[in-house]
């Protein structure tokens, strides 16, 4: 593919300047963790990423993160969802990746983005 693209297919790729980055989480819960108690905690995790205006993608053990509209995660906000996760007694344990673009997980974040 050429690399010399006009702005308006940049932006269209979502690549170079309009980049757009997430987070990969991977949730393991406790083993006494029923289904209710798994069902409310996602209803309650979906509830705090929209109202940090993020968006996930995924099931109950595994999803990415991006924010609700076009655009990035920010740094803070990631750190927000990870901060919320590490209170919570229902998971035996749980990751959180760093940024990552969200079209391409392949390709290395710019600088700018």
């Amino acid at each position: 593919m050429a690399t010399n693209r006009s702005r308006r297919l940049r932006k269209k790729l979502c690549v170079d300047e309009f980049q757009e980055l997430g987070f990969e989480i991977n949730l393991t819960y406790r083993e006494s963790a029923g289904n209710s108690e798994r069902d409310a905690f996602l209803e309650a995790f979906l509830d705090t990423l929209e109202a940090l205006g993020l968006g996930y993608v995924g099931g109950e053990d595994y999803g990415f993160v991006c924010l609700a509209r076009r655009g990035s995660v920010d740094e803070a906000q990631r750190q927000q969802a990870q901060d919320w996760l590490a209170g919570r007694g229902e998971l035996a344990e749980y990751s959180v990746s760093p940024l990552m673009d969200v079209w391409y997980p392949q390709n290395p974040i710019n600088v700018t983005a």
